[in-house]
């Protein structure tokens, strides 16, 4: 191929990829997933703590055969930053410069994230993975949007006969996560669009890892010195900050491939190529960016630990039918409540990255991001605005961490997540004096039934009576429960699960 197309052809595999990936989160409907779930699962973090093997050495091999191909083409976040740097370009052209590389904030931040994969603490992994930033931009601020868009859409239909299109519910489902995600959103689009890739070869562990290892790539941008005049232009049009134009080197630790240094270099001073063979003096490395025995023993380390951490951590609002007449309010759990597949809190906690992809396909209104310290922003289920039918495995189908792993309907059937507990004060038949029954008849299992609230009198009103070894807790007595706002009977969750 020739260089003059390289920039061009990772630009439009780029812009696929974002594309792809970003319709993975706004897709309600399920048929985006069918056909590209498999863009999550290339996604380097949810793959190493889902021991995805095969993913992880295809990531690997392409970074030693391409270098950081990864971060321009198929990370997420990473093309976005491209994209904000891409308008700073407009407002300054040349206006990037050369800098050494911070290594010592580059390996702390990665063994601060190792730290967290082998102490369990989900929320800072879920703070510095940069897909899962992605993730929870386009599921806080853009998928409301496209919700709107889409109603709006449903409405014009509907109003033309048309009933193709759908009203889905518009919420907000975090707090903390939107406010993160805005956060995030500023930080990136401020650093990008005056100085390019600083979190990228800063902060990202995932940037720091790949660095290390397209150090020793195959293919990587050589400069000519022979052809080079020194003028400095791909120096100032290098988004990563790696290239040292006076002496004439390139730091492949920070270069992100994305060849805009071979595009703008009007003497053909710089190309894409095989590696300058050992034995001839490569001019493009910069001797003081050179890294020493015991630095590259410490990096090397620092990878099998993370390796050895993802092992270790494997260790429509109704009501029955009556109006609505006060919203339902979350019950206080003991326990908190994940999902069928994830086989409890400790598994859930040590391979979530809380990218948000379970909560936005959730058709139900079921999942949302916690807002506990622990598992901050990763999946919790609550039943105010629907139940987890039995029919529906969404979440298990698209996790790409493998902290919800597949299962099927039947499974799901079977697995007990929680277990619902009677709430004699807010009871229908106590309180008001009528008849309800609605968390028996609806109750999936059979698991619910009435009895008689004093044996000894006949006319007594029938309350329910729970079989918490029948039990799954799906949560259909609690959301069908007409009592507001709290609900006189609600599932407490378990913190592992077990099969009924």
């Amino acid at each position: 191929m020739r260089q003059s197309m390289l920039k061009k052809t990772r630009q439009i595999l780029a812009v696929i990829s974002i594309l792809l990936v970003t319709a993975l989160f706004l897709d309600f409907t399920g048929t985006v997933h069918r056909f590209f779930g498999w863009m999550a699962k290339i996604q380097f973090l949810p793959a190493l703590l889902a021991l995805n093997v095969g993913v992880i050495l295809a990531l690997v091999l392409l970074t030693l055969l391409f270098g950081r191909l990864y971060c321009s083409v198929i990370c997420p976040l990473g093309i976005m930053q491209d994209g904000f740097g891409w308008l700073g370009k407009k407002r300054k052209k040349n206006h990037y410069s050369y800098s050494k590389a911070l290594n010592p904030l580059r390996y702390v931040m990665l063994l601060l994230m190792v730290a967290a994969i082998i102490a369990g603490i989900g929320a800072f992994v879920a703070l510095l993975a940069p897909y899962s930033a992605y993730g929870r931009i386009v599921q806080s601020l853009l998928s409301p949007l496209w919700q709107w868009g889409n109603n709006l859409l449903a409405r014009w239909s509907e109003a033309r006969g048309d009933y193709m299109f759908y009203s889905v519910d518009v919420w907000l489902k975090g707090g903390v996560t939107l406010a993160v995600a805005v956060v995030t959103l500023v930080a990136l689009a401020v650093l990008s669009w005056r100085n390019g890739r600083t979190y990228c070869n800063t902060i990202c562990p995932v940037g720091t890892v790949l660095g290390f290892l397209s150090r020793y790539s195959l293919f990587r941008p050589v400069i000519d010195t022979t052809k080079c005049n020194g003028c400095g232009l791909c120096a100032r049009n290098c988004k990563a900050s790696c290239i040292n134009s006076k002496k004439h080197a390139i730091d492949y630790s920070r270069c992100v491939t994305c060849f805009d240094c071979i595009g703008k270099c009007t003497k053909g001073a710089i190309s894409y190529r095989l590696r300058p063979s050992a034995k001839k003096p490569d001019a493009s490395r910069d001797p003081e960016e050179k890294i020493d025995g015991k630095r590259r023993q410490f990096l090397s380390a620092t990878a099998v630990i993370a390796t050895t951490a993802a092992i270790h951590a494997q260790e429509k609002k109704i009501d029955g039918g009556l109006a609505v007449i006060e919203d339902k309010k979350i019950p206080k759990r003991v326990t908190p409540i994940v999902p069928p597949g994830a086989q409890g809190l400790r598994h859930l906690a040590s391979h979530c990255t809380a990218c948000q992809l379970c909560v936005s396909v959730c058709p139900n209104g079921v999942l949302r991001p916690s807002t506990d310290v622990a598992t901050l922003m990763q999946p919790v289920s609550s039943y105010e605005r629907g139940y987890c039918r039995p029919e529906c495995t969404r979440c298990s189908e698209v996790c790409p961490a493998g902290a919800i792993l597949p299962i099927t309907a039947a499974d799901k059937s079977a697995i007990q997540i929680g277990h619902a507990v009677w709430v004699k004060e807010n009871c229908i038949p106590l309180t008001d004096g009528v008849e309800c029954g609605n968390c028996a008849r609806h109750c999936l299992v059979g698991a619910i039934t009435m009895v008689s609230s004093d044996p000894k009198n006949e006319n007594a009103p029938k309350i329910p009576a729970v079989n918490t070894e029948r039990c799954i807790g799906c949560g259909a007595c609690e959301n069908l429960c007409p009592s507001r706002p709290f609900s006189a009977i609600y599932v407490e969750g378990h913190e592992r699960h077990r099969n009924v």
